[in-house]
């Protein structure tokens, strides 16, 4: 496959229409119909449906554009590191949904800025096991992780900065009244909790005996649809105390577990993996700052 040929189809996709993309190109449209045509019979299979006005993918089309997008962003961001200068060009990091995490890297991306002025960030916010990904296949230099997570296969530095666990409830909930939630407060209730299996570990280890009597209608990966479907009535979500903040919604609170239960956060990169000098750079950086806690 050609990179260009994959971008011909990206396009396609994103227009939805030949016709269209064509123009976009500045190609005609027999060349693209025939680049296309060359795509399907290379893989040996179909990956779009020709309608008179739109195209639809196929199931093999869905999976084509999203190896292609990855591909493609790959080639970018290899092109853009081959071509840098020195300590300029890009450092592509993902991060958790978090405050916490949006405060540290906002320090260290000031820091870096004032005196690396020519490089840029991209940042892509997403659960860990995202992240974690695209890290394995190049496409982040730089995680930046909420506890807990596994970060075996990985060099990590875990930070000083801890954020408290608790529940995101309605203002008129006759819990709100309270400075803390125990265990037995959240027995019979509805909880939504996040889809990582790694937090309800922590969740199973934190209520122990009353974890098997808890409730849990709902699980999430991002945490706005936690909150969404708490300010609906739906239940009470186990989150971060900085998910408040995301939400801004102005009928919502936060209140404590208790014991208290808290969770840090982690950079993670690949092992033995050879970055350019930027990104070297920016993980010299990060090393300066947090070397005590390098596990």
């Amino acid at each position: 496959m050609k990179i260009r040929v994959l971008r011909y189809f990206l396009t396609v996709v994103r227009e939805g229409n030949i016709t269209r993309a064509a123009e976009t190109l500045h190609i005609t449209q027999p060349t693209l119909s025939r680049q296309l045509k060359q795509l399907e019979e290379e893989l040996d299979t179909q990956l779009i449906v020709r309608g008179k006005r739109e195209i639809k993918l196929t199931e093999a089309g869905r999976l084509l554009v999203k190896r292609a997008e990855e591909i493609i962003s790959l080639v970018n961001k290899t092109e853009s590191e081959i071509t840098s200068d020195l300590v300029t060009g890009q450092v592509s990091i993902g991060s958790g949904e978090s405050v916490m995490t949006s405060q540290v890297l906002s320090r260290l991306i000031k820091k870096f800025h004032s005196k690396y002025p020519r490089v840029k960030f991209d940042l892509f916010t997403g659960n860990a096991s995202d992240i974690k990904e695209k890290v394995d296949k190049g496409l982040l230099d730089i995680g930046l992780l909420i506890n807990p997570v596994d970060t075996e296969k990985y060099y990590s530095i875990e930070l000083e900065e801890k954020e408290q666990w608790g529940i995101l409830l309605l203002k008129d909930d006759p819990l709100a009244a309270r400075k803390v939630i125990k265990a037995e407060d959240l027995i019979d209730e509805n909880l939504i909790i996040s889809r990582r299996s790694i937090i309800e570990n922590k969740m199973a280890n934190f209520f122990a005996g009353s974890f098997s009597e808890l409730n849990f209608i709902a699980t999430y990966n991002l945490i706005y649809n936690a909150l969404t479907m708490v300010e609906s009535g739906l239940g009470y979500a186990l989150a971060l105390e900085s998910s408040i903040k995301i939400g801004q919604s102005n009928k919502i609170c936060f209140r404590p577990l208790s014991p208290e239960l808290n969770s840090s956060c982690v950079f993670i990169w690949k092992n033995k993996q050879i970055f350019n000098s930027t990104a070297s750079a920016f993980i010299d950086l990060i090393k300066n700052e947090y070397l005590t806690f390098i596990k």
